[in-house]
């Protein structure tokens, strides 16, 4: 992807979704992706990112969001597993306990480390790009709505 360097707020209403996608942006890095009713008054609705993810809606073909960097601004234990998640091909998914075996130093059957798996998943701040909507048993950072239309789109 080329480096984006513009900062600010881009928002594109999705026939799909029933809502807007909407991207916080700063030096290159997405920092959120968020699904309002409403965009930001102050929303631009032109960024490359945007155009992925439409391409990413409309269905038509796997989309992979490897070239986008997302700024992770959460902590170290709650990054590892967001990374994981990443890793999920599209049109796969997994379960909770296999996100946290698959999260180097965290074990499914430890209690602690299985609520760290879904407080990252609650928490993600880039849901689409990091495809929480593929951990079938866990959260997403995404409304439900939003969530289930992202299941039925990759045939989950």
């Amino acid at each position: 992807m080329e480096d984006v360097t513009d900062a600010g707020i881009y928002a594109r209403e999705s026939t799909y979704l029933d809502r807007y996608v909407q991207l916080g942006a700063a030096s290159g890095r997405v920092l959120t992706v968020s699904f309002p009713d409403v965009p930001e008054g102050d929303a631009e609705d032109d960024h490359p990112v945007l155009d992925q993810l439409f391409e990413y809606l409309d269905g038509l073909e796997p989309v992979t969001f490897d070239d986008v960097q997302v700024a992770l601004t959460i902590p170290t234990d709650q990054r590892a597993v967001l990374e994981q998640v990443q890793s999920i091909p599209y049109g796969d998914q997994v379960d909770v306990a296999t996100l946290t075996q698959m999260t180097p130093d965290l074990d499914p059957d430890d209690q602690d480390d299985v609520i760290l798996v879904r407080t990252a998943l609650d928490e993600n701040p880039a849901p689409i790009l990091i495809p929480d909507h593929r951990v079938r048993d866990g959260p997403s950072a995404a409304p439900p709505a939003v969530e289930q239309k992202l299941r039925s789109l990759e045939e989950l």
